[in-house]
């Protein structure tokens, strides 16, 4: 080996602390840091890790940022240090159910979020076809 090579990183003997990580880089942009829950389940026999974040539903927005941008790039960072130690991870968001103005809880934001979901069907086009025009006689 030569004096302009470096030597090639170990592999990481030590399990990372997924949870710690997740909660570092989630916790900067919720306005209610002790409504973060993580959990985590590092399965011993297939090289998954599964990490769960839940957070009060009015820090989504921050959380996810422009175009999910900040999730993404959380889920990046995760796989990127599950990778170096030989596991692939998975990270689940789950927001809670924010109140409305009248004081019932919103039932239509009970599902996980960062999921695709379905698109909705098309809508009908409200404009009439265009109307032939006349030919010109030669």
């Amino acid at each position: 080996m030569s004096e302009t090579e470096t030597p090639l990183p170990h592999p990481i003997t030590i399990a990372p602390d997924y949870c710690g990580l997740v909660t570092y880089l989630v916790k900067p942009f919720l306005e209610s840091p002790d409504s973060l829950k993580v959990d985590c389940e590092v399965s011993p026999r297939s090289s998954r890790v599964l990490v769960r974040v839940a957070f009060e539903g009015e820090d989504k927005g921050r959380v996810f940022g422009r175009g999910g941008r900040n999730i993404q790039a959380i889920r990046t960072v995760l796989q990127a240090i599950a990778q170096v130690a030989g596991k692939t991870a998975h990270l689940e968001v789950f927001g809670g159910q924010p109140e409305r103005e009248d004081g019932s809880e919103d039932q239509s934001d009970d599902r996980r979020l960062g999921e695709p979901q379905a698109s909705p069907p098309p809508r009908a086009s409200t404009h009439s076809p265009p109307k032939p025009r006349p030919r010109l006689k030669e």
